[in-house]
């Protein structure tokens, strides 16, 4: 698979990252529905055998249940083989269940002390700020990350989230390795300021949700999407209901022709479509199944050609038509 230098780091990230949200499982704010752990594991082992060679992950996924998955998995795989792993810090759970943000230097360091017990690795390879929230302590929990980068505990400092202000104060601080934000065809509010920020400022980009938390995958529908369970918060996503469902589905219908015709899949067409910026060095696919990933993992060696660039764009034109004609309306948060 390729791979793509993050940032000025000396890290280079194959172009598809194996992501870990989903495998959390249920019983916390943002779960995507009840999970098999033994599954997840063996996802996170294919992605390796496939040539992924990085695994994103958070302490507040299932309240740090993926890290621990992820920890199991890095002890079936090879030391010759071990993937880098991304995690991140700075999201809680407050006693009614509720996820906030706390990036105070005494509530950071607990959170990564956690982490490396759970991912059992002696330093982080890549520790991001989840969230820039609350704002008034970026810096505050910034400045933390830098100083356990100089205990050995973590090797590269990003963010999750953040916007070009926000990490213009950071950058006098420590140079940013990375931003991870929602990036795809039906999330593009990165493109023009932030990526060209980013690429300005050697800061590697590993977007997230490069298939639309699973909409543009093509195996979604609205039946699935009325039939997700109460504790996957994609049943409290505006886009997985009516009108934007309507809309999302119809774009997706124009978008498989493009795959079909090059013998891809449309999963496949979404990861290539982000990583057809320069800025991008990589997007992260969530994978709750071996097989989940084997049919997405392609896609980051596939090199969208002009023509195929100019059919999506099409396509979204249609869909940001349709949209315009809703005026004012939630489009969820990513």
């Amino acid at each position: 698979m390729r791979q793509r230098k993050l940032g000025y780091t000396d890290l280079e990230f194959t172009t598809v990252g194996l992501g870990t949200w989903a495998i959390g499982g249920s019983g916390w704010r943002f779960a995507w529905g009840p999970q098999d752990d033994n599954e997840s594991v063996a996802a996170i082992v294919k992605a390796v055998d496939l040539g992924v060679n990085w695994v994103d992950t958070a302490a507040v996924y299932g309240l740090g249940h993926a890290e621990v998955l992820v920890g199991r998995a890095l002890k079936e795989i090879s030391p010759s083989q071990r993937p880098l792993v991304a995690t991140k810090c700075s999201r809680v759970e407050n006693p009614d269940g509720s996820i906030v943000g706390n990036l105070k230097r005494e509530s950071v360091i607990a959170e990564c002390e956690a982490s490396l017990q759970r991912l059992g690795v002696e330093t982080i390879d890549l520790y991001q700020l989840h969230w820039p929230d609350p704002e008034a302590d970026i810096e505050e929990g910034w400045q933390t990350l830098i100083d356990l980068k100089q205990q050995g505990k973590i090797r590269h400092l990003g963010v999750s989230n953040f916007n070009v202000e926000q990490m213009k104060r950071l950058q006098p601080l420590h140079p940013i390795a990375s931003l991870q934000p929602p990036y795809s065809m039906i999330a593009r509010g990165v493109e023009e300021e932030i990526l060209e920020f980013c690429g300005e400022n050697q800061i590697g980009v590993i977007c997230y949700s490069p298939m639309g938390k699973g909409l543009l995958t093509g195996a979604f529908t609205r039946e699935r999407a009325e039939s997700l369970p109460e504790d996957d918060h994609r049943s409290r996503d505006p886009k997985f209901a009516e009108p934007l469902l309507g809309i999302n589905l119809l774009m997706v219908e124009r978008l498989k022709p493009i795959a079909d015709r090059a013998g891809q899949t449309l999963p496949q067409l979404a990861v290539a479509w982000v990583l057809r910026r320069e800025e991008v060095t990589a997007a992260i696919v969530g994978a709750r199944r071996p097989d989940q990933i084997a049919g997405v993992a392609p896609g980051g060696d596939w090199v969208l050609s002009n023509d195929e660039i100019v059919e999506v764009q099409a396509a979204l034109d249609e869909r940001d038509q349709a949209l315009a004609a809703l005026g004012d309306i939630d489009t969820g948060r990513v």
